[in-house]
């Protein structure tokens, strides 16, 4: 007889269901297991009398274990899980346990030290499946719109992008370093003719940075569209593939991550909110008295040189701000100094960078922009940060013709934190790598 998932198993059927052991309950005549799966819990009910064949079994199994039960499964009023209960006739111990060295309350630490323990409760098990559920709604919003899946190397011969530090790693009798970002790949499909492609894949960013939104290494989400000139072009197609993602999500698992995590999955309107820094700095001035750590000893210039970027408090505020002005989670941030953004995103006639940034509940959760594909002028942007030699495979993509094209990318496990009220993505990661942290 196959296993059946209990979520699966029918009353008034022999039924063959294998899990954990969460509860155990061995009394003189009777013994009551609660068993789990991934699917659900069941009751087990085991009168001693009738199967005393069962007894030395039951006497042996160990909370946490794994264990297999066959039997009829039986309405019961009395049991909550369900309204039903098995009648063994059999019991297969599979795998006995030892006490388990943390608890619920345990330090976060140590349950990173056993990160295969926590997830086993319903709350770590619902998150990997919104996980999935949400990189299969983009997957089937993204092919149905005609992208191509790429898998790009992530062992690289120059970094790929500036701004941030990267790993370099010996490789062979010379070095290399590993990928922060899928971008100079995606825009060599584009050179390549691949019209539109998207990516989900390891980022790897060597900052030692231990806040809540960071780690070392991330699972991120990229695309790139070929034959597109206008950022508006991008925060729209983001935007409608958000609300499909979203509206999934909340199909599928809405009423459990209300019940497991207490979190509402809001299906955002079309549009979205846009603000530029200036609009941005303007209001959050006016409504909640921001000013900048140290602004009274500021110069005018320096205030406006901070305001080519969001500072973290800003970006907090921005939150706020979309919710109090539109009503809306999520506001695109726009007119970024170009000093603040890559060197291959195009600037208009004023200098200024054709991109954005998406504030989702306070936190910037990715970066878009239209890039720079005409060769002369993307060298001599390169030339600015003294970073032609190290990009010179990267500019050889835009030599013989590219057509105008942009993308953005955004990280999996920050999504995630954020759309279940987690307070970290360390929390939202199946493992996490930190500055500290390279095990399990």
């Amino acid at each position: 007889m196959k296993i059946t998932q209990i979520k699966n198993i029918k009353i008034g059927e022999v039924n063959k269901v294998s899990g954990w052991i969460e509860n155990i309950r061995d009394k003189k005549s009777m013994a009551f297991v609660v068993l789990r799966d991934n699917t659900g819990k069941l009751q087990i009910t085991i009168n001693k009398e009738e199967t005393p064949e069962l007894v030395d079994v039951v006497s042996s199994l160990t909370l946490h274990g794994v264990a297999t039960f066959t039997g009829k499964v039986v309405a019961s009023e009395f049991v909550k899980m369900g309204g039903m209960e098995m009648l063994p006739t059999a019991i297969v111990v599979e795998s006995r346990a030892e006490a388990l060295p943390i608890q619920d309350d345990a330090e976060f630490g140590l349950k990173l030290d056993y990160r295969w323990l926590p997830m086993r409760d319903e709350r770590d098990q619902l998150m990997f499946k919104v996980q999935t559920t949400f990189q299969h709604s983009i997957r089937e919003f993204l092919v149905k719109s005609e992208f191509v899946e790429i898998h790009s190397p992530k062992i690289l011969g120059a970094p790929s992008e500036s701004g941030s530090e990267v790993f370099e790693v010996k490789y062979f009798e010379g070095k290399a370093y590993l990928a922060q970002s899928p971008q100079f790949y995606k825009q060599m499909a584009m050179a390549g003719g691949l019209g539109k492609v998207f990516e989900f894949g390891p980022v790897f960013r060597a900052e030692k940075s231990f806040t809540s939104q960071h780690s070392t290494e991330f699972t991120g989400f990229d695309i790139e569209m070929s034959y597109i000139s206008d950022p508006k072009e991008i925060k729209v197609f983001e935007s409608k593939l958000l609300v499909k993602v979203l509206t999934d999500v909340k199909k599928k698992h809405g009423e459990d991550i209300k019940r497991v995590f207490g979190a509402d999955v809001v299906v955002p309107k079309l549009p979205f909110p846009v603000m530029s820094l200036k609009e941005i700095y303007k209001e959050i001035r006016a409504r909640y008295g921001f000013k900048f750590e140290n602004e009274a000893n500021m110069t005018k210039k320096q205030i406006q040189t901070a305001e080519g970027d969001l500072t973290k408090a800003a970006e907090i505020l921005c939150g706020k701000l979309s919710i109090d002005k539109f009503g809306h989670e999520f506001l695109f941030a726009t007119g970024y100094a170009k000093e603040n953004r890559a060197f291959y995103h195009m600037r208009d006639n004023k200098e200024v960078p054709k991109g954005f940034d998406l504030i989702w509940k306070g936190v910037e959760i990715n970066t878009g922009a239209i890039r720079e594909h005409r060769y002369d002028v993307l060298v001599k942007q390169a030339n600015e940060r003294g970073l032609k030699k190290d990009v010179e495979f990267y500019l050889e993509f835009f030599k013989y013709g590219c057509p105008p094209h942009g993308g953005f990318g955004m990280g999996l496990d920050r999504f995630t934190a954020l759309l279940l009220n987690i307070p970290t993505i360390k929390e939202a990661m199946f493992l996490v790598r930190t500055p500290s942290r390279l095990s399990p």
